[in-house]
């Protein structure tokens, strides 16, 4: 294998990070499916693959630094690693708590950065690895009263281009992989962050549910999860992998368009009266 046989997925029970942790034992890879509830033993499949279910906490160092750790005392080192941990914090960019907003990014950002100090050397060392980051659309397209969501995953997309330039001299690849809408467990976990005594508490909880009826409507995981497994066997994988015909046409347009326009088409979907 391209990458070597060790795979570690963060979010690795569920929604994208489980379907990515099937696909890749159904191809033969020993897979690591980290996530803060994992449990359960290990699955061994008939073509040689292999499920790991590994308790971790991504916002905590000394959690990311003992998995890490145990895996390579038991595998080798990692070769590649899937960020899919993540959560989803709903409220207004004029008001929402310090306290969630932080915790937003404590997960869905620094937990990558986090995982990587601790997966990076070894793979800068063996000089081959793949850094696999789920970001999302919403890194292009910023939703309303999702703001610290998006710009959590806008702020991966810069880290992981740089990250991408950086390692890249020393055989490591980094790919961002953005779904639109997916049908998971994601959004059930969403929280409200947005007091009631708000002006944009009802505008909130209307918006955010007509995004939450899309992501229902939406593709099963399995899709991103294809996207990924064609990333770990690609010698030189695109650093940008948006998924889904209609939402690369979206990137596309967006190319062409002002940024007024694109801002006014996602008021509409999402601030409809």
């Amino acid at each position: 294998m391209r990458y070597g046989n060790t795979v570690l997925v963060t979010g690795g029970t569920s929604g994208i990070g489980l379907a990515t942790t099937r696909l890749l034992a159904e191809h033969g890879f020993a897979v690591y499916a980290a996530s803060r509830s994992a449990a359960g033993p290990v699955e061994q499949l008939p073509n040689g693959g292999s499920i790991h279910p590994l308790v971790m906490d991504v916002t905590s160092a000394g959690s990311v630094k003992s998995a890490v750790a145990a895996i390579k005392a038991e595998a080798g080192e990692i070769g590649i690693v899937v960020h899919s941990a993540g959560i989803g914090v709903a409220g207004a960019a004029a008001d929402t708590p310090d306290e969630a907003a932080r915790r937003q990014l404590e997960t869905n950002y620094f937990g990558v950065l986090s995982v990587n100090r601790a997966v990076l050397p070894g793979m800068i060392e063996a000089r081959r690895g793949l850094v696999v980051i789920v970001s999302s659309v919403a890194a292009l397209f910023p939703i309303p009263f999702q703001s610290h969501y998006s710009s959590s995953k806008a702020a991966l997309e810069a880290y992981g281009r740089a990250l991408r330039m950086e390692c890249r001299p020393y055989g490591v690849q980094v790919a961002l992989v953005q779904p639109g809408d997916t049908r998971t467990g994601f959004t059930a976990s969403r929280t409200y962050d947005v007091d009631a005594a708000s002006p944009f508490f009802e505008a909130c909880h209307k918006s955010v549910a007509r995004m939450e009826h899309d992501e229902q409507n939406g593709r099963p995981p399995e899709t991103a999860a294809r996207r990924i497994l064609a990333l770990a066997i690609k010698a030189h994988p695109p650093v940008r992998n948006v998924v889904g015909l209609d939402y690369n046409a979206l990137v596309f347009a967006s190319r062409l368009l002002p940024v007024s326009m694109i801002d006014w088409v996602l008021g509409k979907m999402y601030l409809r009266k």
